[in-house]
């Protein structure tokens, strides 16, 4: 998901929402930092897994009964890894070539529900949440910048997979994906698939699009205003309700039948565990973090880039889609897809349209 919080119109009301005002992130589930051995649940829990979300159609959604079961499997097929003292969740299923899938503001692993049964066809897939998301650890105080995320992307490598992997992320996952491979030193990235590339951790990155330029008041308060805890929780635990959420992901997808309950769960459960509201606050008034355009000409791996022409948060017209619209013709590792008809999160919007383009790039990519 996307990297500022975007607050109910009855809380605060912009003038009209900027077309890259991202989706508040919905943090998750704290535990004291802990030193937890990896432990692999039995593979038959993940083989069936495997099976029932191997589909990857947008189409109806499943009965209630079928939609939690399906979330069932996916969290009890995730092991915990020890990461400078935190738990760190993450999945594994599949063999072949590595892929490890990084959500984005507000997700977590399950946000992969429609792709990880295909890729692991073919793939071993891994997919993690980052620190002060999904069911990993959300410290109390912690300062957290795209450098701390794109960082244990480059150790879960080191100390998990192990072999050259290609990353896939999505929003600020995309962007700490192109920092981890921008800085990686030890041949562990093998190629880069970007979805909807977030400019920065939060709006403040995005200084030359007029939209943001002419709310940035407005953000600057939303900032102090965040930094009171009083109102920071009164705000959070608004943004949170049911209804609202269900809202603000309408906004965010542009096929409107992904946006089910599964997927209402998927962002709410875990704003509820504690930790969670420090980690909206320190994520949405921290700094952006280094900008992608100053990131991606130091990159010469193979890199896949899909852009919905539907996201309201970063627009494909916008300053940071520009930019990424602009670099086949500049750099000749770099290839982009317009998805039509799709929003922020193309993977789970539309997972048909980024499966027919990710496949064959996949299996095309030279051989180490």
């Amino acid at each position: 998901m996307a990297a500022v919080a975007l607050l109910p119109a009855s809380t605060l009301s912009p003038p009209s929402p900027p077309s890259h005002l991202p989706l508040f992130p919905t943090p998750n589930h704290l535990s004291p930092p802990s030193l937890l051995i990896p432990q692999r649940k039995a593979s038959s829990t993940c083989q069936h897994l495997r099976f029932r979300i191997a589909s990857s159609g947008p189409s109806v959604a499943a009965p209630m009964d079928q939609r939690s079961s399906n979330l069932k499997d996916i969290y009890e097929c995730c092991d915990s890894w020890a990461w400078n003292g935190f738990k760190i969740n993450y999945l594994v299923k599949g063999k072949g070539m590595p892929l490890l899938l990084v959500h984005g503001f507000g997700a977590s692993v399950a946000h992969w529900r429609r792709n990880i049964g295909v890729l692991s066809e073919k793939y071993t897939v891994y997919a993690i949440d980052l620190l002060g998301f999904g069911d990993s650890d959300k410290p109390a105080g912690f300062a957290y910048t795209m450098e701390v995320w794109a960082q244990l992307i480059l150790d879960f490598l080191d100390e998990i997979v192990k072999e050259p992997t290609i990353l896939v992320g999505n929003s600020v996952g995309s962007l700490a994906c192109v920092i981890a491979a921008s800085e990686s030193t030890k041949g562990l990235v093998r190629g880069l698939v970007l979805l909807n590339c977030a400019g920065g951790m939060n709006n403040k990155a995005i200084v030359d699009d007029w939209r943001i330029k002419l709310l940035l008041p407005l953000l600057w308060l939303v900032d102090f205003l965040l930094k009171q805890q009083g109102i920071a929780t009164a705000i959070f635990n608004r943004v949170k309700q049911k209804e609202n959420l269900k809202n603000i992901l309408l906004s965010v997808y542009g096929n409107k039948e992904s946006v089910d309950e599964d997927l209402i769960e998927i962002i709410r459960r875990p704003a509820d565990d504690l930790g969670a509201l420090d980690a909206f606050v320190s994520i949405v008034t921290g700094p952006p973090g280094p900008s992608p355009i100053s990131l991606m000409p130091k990159i010469s791996l193979p890199i896949l880039v899909l852009w919905g022409d539907e996201d309201p948060f970063t627009p494909i017209d916008g300053p940071v889609g520009k930019y990424f619209s602009s670099l086949p013709s500049k750099l000749p590792n770099v290839s982009l897809y317009l998805l039509q008809g799709v929003g922020h999160c193309p993977h789970d919007d539309k997972p048909d349209l980024v499966h027919e383009k990710l496949l064959p790039w996949l299996a095309n990519l030279p051989a180490i």
